[in-house]
């Protein structure tokens, strides 16, 4: 049975760099739709959550320690109502894709995923690399535009574009892009 990945990007995240302000606006936006997005695969029994999440350079860290910075960050209201539940994958990555360095392929080929959806952070960046990757790898792939966040609005923009136009990536809300 062919399965759907949703794979949340980067949300863990202390808000405490360069471009958090702005960053921070934008995600504000978007935690309430990604909530409810999360819970709804979290019933579905055909779709795989998997959290990926920069971890900032430090390889000691593990996802309890990750979690706690990000909640110790300046912002915690946009990170708790999207904790990854127990007893869904999380994976650490050290770059922009979600698939490079990870275990990322490996799990969704054990589960039998053929379409991905992405949301998180950051559109322009890590979204739109995870999209190319998840694109060159043959997975149909989806981005609810209400469950990404970017930094510069006119470069979010430009990245969805990019996805749905060269990576064939279908923009749907997140009210529909998990069903069939």
């Amino acid at each position: 049975m062919a399965r759907t990945a949703l794979v949340i990007i980067d949300m863990l995240n202390p808000y405490e760099h360069e471009d958090a302000e702005p960053l921070r606006r934008n995600v504000a936006k978007i935690i309430e739709p990604m909530a409810k997005l999360v819970a709804r695969a979290r019933t579905r029994e055909e779709v795989e959550l998997v959290y990926v999440n920069d971890n900032y350079g430090d390889f000691t860290r593990d996802r309890r320690e990750i979690e706690t910075q990000a909640l110790n960050g300046r912002r915690p209201d946009l990170v708790e109502p999207i904790l990854p539940p127990p007893d869904c994958a999380f994976l650490p990555k050290v770059r922009h894709s979600a698939f490079y360095g990870t275990s990322l392929e490996y799990l969704l080929g054990r589960t039998d995923v053929d379409t991905v959806v992405l949301a998180g952070q950051v559109t322009e960046q890590c979204v739109l690399y995870s999209a190319l990757d998840a694109y060159v790898r043959h997975y149909a792939l989806r981005v609810p535009p209400d469950c990404v966040a970017s930094i510069h609005h006119d470069l979010g923009e430009a990245a969805l574009r990019m996805m749905e136009r060269n990576m064939s990536a279908r923009l749907a809300l997140s009210a529909e892009c998990l069903d069939r």
